[in-house]
């Protein structure tokens, strides 16, 4: 058994219906871990659950939408009683809409924070909860993101999101530490999708990743390395952290 090793551990991810969730999830199933996989479209949950019994992993589709309680409830009660006590929580659940600052768009604002902000909340609770039940310990990894760490005029609500997750990380670090229960957080770069392909493909794409110091690009499987060392019991002394992964994206703006 590797240092990375999940065997034995039950991990839950939220939006693991696509992009980087997805990823993430067969990521930890392929380390060992049983995979609650949650997100509101159960139908690509379910296509993603047989890839992974396809390398005998093991995975369960999770009916959840994080900015309803009562979803988010249920849905971490239906992981532990299927797969076991918790072990993992991966708050990946997160949407994104292009905004301009001066043109009032309220609805639009309160659903990105509903989203990013009060359901990692909500998520994040229920997650402490549920370890608590089980006497204590486990991991919990926010998804942040670089435009949480620097300023973006094109998506505010987003970024201010992203920004508070940074702080509730830290927050929410000191007030499980005493459970044995870590929280750290991911902050991704540019990682390209099937979301964003088209706009990473484009001039506007080939002009942007020309501020990345590494000249591309991230591939879901960058971020592995960070997953994996947070989830797993190599990062047993790491909490409140936010781990940069973004080429050097962000030392353009220093």
């Amino acid at each position: 058994m590797g240092p990375f090793d999940l065997a034995g551990k039950t991990a839950l991810v939220t939006g693991a219906s696509s992009g980087l969730g997805r990823s993430m999830a067969i990521t930890l199933a392929r380390a060992g871990a049983k995979v609650a996989v949650a997100a509101r479209r159960v139908d690509r949950l379910e296509s993603l659950c047989a890839e992974i019994a396809a390398f005998d992993g093991r995975a369960l589709a999770v009916a959840m939408d994080v900015t309803d309680a009562t979803s988010v409830t249920a849905g971490f009660a239906l992981a532990q009683t299927e797969l076991g006590p918790l072990d993992i929580c991966i708050n990946n659940a997160g949407i994104v809409r292009k905004e301009t600052p001066d043109v009032a768009d309220d609805a639009g604002w309160r659903d990105t924070m509903a989203t990013n902000l009060d359901g990692a909340n909500m998520v994040a609770r229920n997650a402490a909860a549920t370890m608590r039940g089980q006497g204590g310990g486990g991991s919990i990894v926010n998804i942040a993101s670089i435009l949480g760490l620097r300023p973006s005029v094109r998506v505010p609500a987003y970024s201010a999101a992203k920004a508070a997750i940074v702080s509730l990380t830290q927050s929410l670090a000191l007030a499980y530490a005493p459970h044995r229960i870590r929280v750290n957080a991911i902050a991704p770069g540019y990682i390209e999708t099937d979301l964003n392909r088209d706009y990473l493909r484009s001039a506007a794409g080939a002009k942007l990743v020309e501020r990345i110091a590494l000249g591309r690009f991230g591939q879901a499987g960058d971020l592995d390395g960070a997953l994996l060392l947070l989830a797993s019991d190599a990062g047993r002394f790491m909490t409140g952290t936010t781990l940069v992964v973004d080429g050097g994206h962000t030392l353009a703006f220093l």
